[in-house]
């Protein structure tokens, strides 16, 4: 279960997961040990999977993003599964409910690269695709805790 500091660190961890002890503490009220503690049980706990980047496609010449839903011809879903995340620009991939199986996050370097890449996953399935024009950041997202 969560309190309102823990909530308050993941909070700041969200925006800069580099934040040292010191200064999430002096941001909430906290003593670094205190801090670090309460960040070693929340990873401890799975609260926090993991420490990550988030990269800039865009500076990797990868300016297209997309989604791609994928419903699968029968007996195609084992094999793309192995292969999904084997291929060039996929950035995430889910199994989904609904009328597709897949939902995949990709970013690619322009229109004839994602006319390739559907080339390449088409021998799967059916596949439905939208073009990113930008994201909607909603600044004041909270996380929520009972």
């Amino acid at each position: 279960m969560l309190d309102k500091f823990d909530s308050k660190i993941l909070s700041l961890l969200k925006e800069n997961a580099r934040e040292s002890y010191a200064e999430i503490g002096r941001k909430i009220g906290l003593s670094a040990s205190s801090v670090r503690e309460r960040m070693q049980r929340l990873t401890d706990t799975g609260v926090i999977k993991k420490f990550t980047i988030e990269v800039d496609q865009s500076h990797l010449g990868m300016d297209l993003e997309a989604f791609i839903l994928i419903k699968l011809f029968s007996s195609k879903l084992k094999p793309f599964i192995s292969v999904v995340n084997q291929f060039e620009g996929v950035l995430k991939s889910y199994r989904v409910t609904g009328n597709q199986n897949v939902l995949m996050v990709v970013a690619l370097r322009g229109h004839k690269h994602l006319q390739s890449f559907l080339d390449k996953i088409m021998v799967f399935g059916d596949t439905t695709t939208y073009l990113v024009l930008s994201e909607i950041n909603d600044q004041n997202q909270q996380i929520f805790f009972k």
